[in-house]
């Protein structure tokens, strides 16, 4: 799988043409290309550009993303105060969590990570934006949390020592090298270790609202936003610019499974699972888990 950033394309269309995000809980955003914008700072996309000139232009992609998230997630936290914890579906999926130690992967500022601890477990949180991790240590002092780039872990956090590794709901779209990440999460798991990945399915950001396919479901390119359209944003208007990538559902399985996991389980959930609240007749979300062996 190529999935390096030099190696794709950033594509940029007109406003017209946007994708908007919105959270089911946890980090980010599911994909929504044909939804409207909700706050007073519309997501949009960059107006067009030669592709020499985008190149030039790009931030390496995790680092822009992390300029973006620092800039609205304290004011996102209290936006959605309340939405942000673990979802009920996920909850059956855990199991018994007592005792265990639990990577807790693009935790933003801690809500999930928080009821993680209180379900028992010995939960580490990260996330790649300081900002979230502030918040997240105000309100919860007890838990560790580590800034990084889940695509580049740190040496402390890959030494096969948790039982289970965690992420949920809109946050595949802020990777750009699909296999680093399953490589470092394969690294983080001691051996039987399980792996929980909890996401709005793929098939879901592609149909409206009258299950019209509205976008290429084997696009991957590299897409450039500016904008939240998730939540009333409070206060200024945020201008940092942010890169997204769409993931099939057979390269994050092909990824987990070349890291050397086995996918155990992959069950899918109806429209109304995804924060689109789609017909029931289309995938809306979908729990893996995979076992390191």
């Amino acid at each position: 799988m190529n999935t390096a950033p030099h190696k794709a394309r950033l594509r940029r269309a007109d406003a017209d043409k946007r994708r908007s995000r919105k959270p089911i809980g946890g980090h980010s955003w599911a994909r929504a290309r044909s939804a409207p914008a909700r706050s007073s700072s519309p997501e949009v996309r960059s107006t067009s550009v030669e592709a020499s000139e985008a190149r030039r232009n790009v931030v390496e992609p995790s680092e822009r993303n992390r300029r973006a998230w620092d800039e609205v997630h304290r004011r996102r936290s209290e936006a959605m105060k309340g939405q942000l914890g673990l979802p009920q579906i996920v909850r059956g999926a855990l199991g018994d969590l007592a005792g265990r130690r639990v990577l807790h992967l693009q935790c933003a500022t801690g809500e999930s990570t928080a009821e993680l601890a209180e379900l028992g477990a010995f939960v580490t949180g990260v996330d790649i934006s300081n900002e979230a991790l502030d918040v997240a240590r105000e309100r919860w002092p007890d838990i560790a949390w580590v800034q990084a780039d889940v695509q580049d872990l740190p040496s402390e956090l890959k030494r096969g020592r948790f039982d289970l590794a965690y992420t949920a709901d809109g946050v595949l779209a802020w990777l750009h090298d699909l296999d680093a990440w399953a490589n470092g999460i394969a690294a983080a798991l001691r051996g039987g270790g399980d792996f929980l990945l909890h996401e709005e399915h793929p098939v879901a950001q592609c149909v409206d609202q009258s299950l019209r396919w509205r976008e290429d479901y084997f696009d991957e390119d590299l897409h450039i936003y500016s904008g939240w359209s998730h939540f009333e944003l409070t206060g200024s208007p945020a201008t940092e610019e942010k890169v997204e990538r769409f993931w099939r559902l057979g390269q994050v399985v092909t990824a987990l499974a070349g890291a050397g996991l086995v996918v155990r389980q992959l069950e899918e959930y109806p429209g109304s699972s995804s924060w689109r609240r789609l017909p029931l007749p289309v995938p809306g979300s979908y729990i893996l888990s995979a076992r390191k062996g």
